[in-house]
């Protein structure tokens, strides 16, 4: 009888050893490393596809770390000066370095996890990144409208001429309608790794029009009377306004590590490879070119114009505006209708990446009431009524543009 017993049990081991066990990298697991996470995380549009790459990582951070923004460095420059300018230059890249490493150990700290977004825990640790995030992302979409709009009317201008009925008929609320509406069908792409070639666009687009900008200005020649010395000032105050306007500027510029949890949310995860590999070579990829793009254009740019409260470069309008004004003359037409369709195209894809956290917060509240993945036609109309919200703000809040470059940027540090 024993040694039925005995049988019976080495029997039974080899049926358990036979059992197919899945492999690891096919067990999502939660925060303990042990237990399988909820099929909900796949339903947002962030996680939804998590097919990412090294590549794909590098396109969204380039992406996300070069625009429009940058052309408003010049400025940041003249207000602080040689010195303080190039101080302040390098410590916000190295802030932006050092804020990407932790965000990027902050969504695995350990082999299998992932705390991606701030926006899914609980309510104590929501309502204070709530705001931020959500301001953040909604703000900068609703600049990138006027950015749109405005570089839209700038382009049949230059094509059709001041007098041409085109140019009349599309003034600047109309092409900012115009432009809303494009980017609102531009942005019914699904997830975020489905818009990888919208990221490589553009960082192309804005790679271009910043050399371009910074070149041309160097190679047209300084304008005559341009100054290096500092503004006068009606106060102490407005001093101290414009320095910390400044900052705000130079913040704007080197954004973009906001998106960094949900861009490491598109890279597939398991114990054996983290997502932060990936993620650490696409980081590798994209910080030294970022740098190689915005200290040219700050440098150059304040070069070649100087002061930008005489008669160089417009506090409001940057580098755009002062290669516009300064060199009208001798530009070709073709130069300029360039510059401005690579802005617009970047604004159009600019809208789709930093749209895309307002999207994932809107479908994970449907997701968690519902307890089923998003309807197409709820996505669609959640993603709609954003770009109306987004836009009615921009047509009628018009101080957003002086208030944007402080407020977003400390907001971005």
């Amino acid at each position: 009888m024993g040694e039925n017993v005995m049988m019976n049990e080495h029997s039974l081991v080899q049926v358990i050893n036979t059992v197919p066990t899945p492999p690891e990298d096919l067990l999502p697991v939660s925060n303990s490393g042990t237990e399988v996470i909820s099929p909900q995380e796949g339903w947002p549009p962030i996680t939804e596809s998590r097919k990412g790459s090294a590549v794909t990582a590098a396109f969204h951070l380039l992406s996300s770390g070069i625009g429009i923004q940058a052309l408003l460095l010049p400025v940041a420059l003249a207000n602080l000066g040689w010195v303080w300018g190039m101080v302040c230059l390098v410590l916000a890249f190295a802030w932006q370095l050092y804020t990407k490493c932790l965000l990027v150990q902050l969504h695995e700290p350990g082999p299998g996890t992932a705390d991606t977004f701030s926006l899914q825990f609980p309510k104590l640790g929501k309502l204070p990144t709530l705001f931020p995030i959500l301001y953040l992302s909604g703000a900068t979409c609703v600049m990138l409208i006027n950015y749109g709009g405005g570089s839209m009317e700038l382009l049949f201008r230059t094509l059709c001429g001041e007098s041409s009925s085109i140019t009349n008929r599309f003034t600047g609320a109309k092409c900012l309608i115009v432009f809303a509406c494009l980017a609102i069908i531009g942005a019914q792409l699904p997830n975020l790794n489905s818009i990888a070639g919208v990221s490589l666009l553009r960082t192309i687009t804005a790679i271009t029009y910043c050399t371009l900008l910074w070149v041309l200005s160097i190679t047209k020649g300084r304008p005559d009377g341009m100054s290096y010395s500092p503004p006068e000032m009606e106060s102490e105050m407005v001093r101290v306004g414009n320095a910390l306007n400044a900052t705000g500027m130079i913040g704007l510029a080197f954004r973009g590590h906001n998106l960094v949890l949900e861009i490491q949310g598109t890279m597939p995860s398991n114990t054996k490879q983290p997502s932060q590999e990936p993620m650490w070579r696409g980081m590798i990829i994209s910080c030294p070119i970022i740098a190689a793009c915005l200290f040219p254009i700050a440098i150059a740019g304040y070069w070649a114009y100087g002061n930008p409260y005489g008669t160089m470069i417009p506090a409001n309008g940057g580098l755009l505006s002062a290669f516009s004004e300064f060199h009208k003359q001798n530009n070709k037409k073709a130069v300029m209708v360039i510059i401005y369709l690579l802005i617009l195209v970047n604004s159009l894809c600019s809208y789709q990446i930093y749209a895309m956290p307002i999207f994932d917060n809107l479908e994970f509240r449907y997701i968690s009431k519902k307890k089923k993945p998003c309807p197409r036609w709820v996505r669609a109309a959640t993603r709609v009524f954003f770009g109306v919200l987004t836009t009615f703000i921009s047509s009628t809040v018009s101080f957003l543009g002086s208030l944007g470059p402080l407020s977003e940027g400390l907001h971005c540090q």
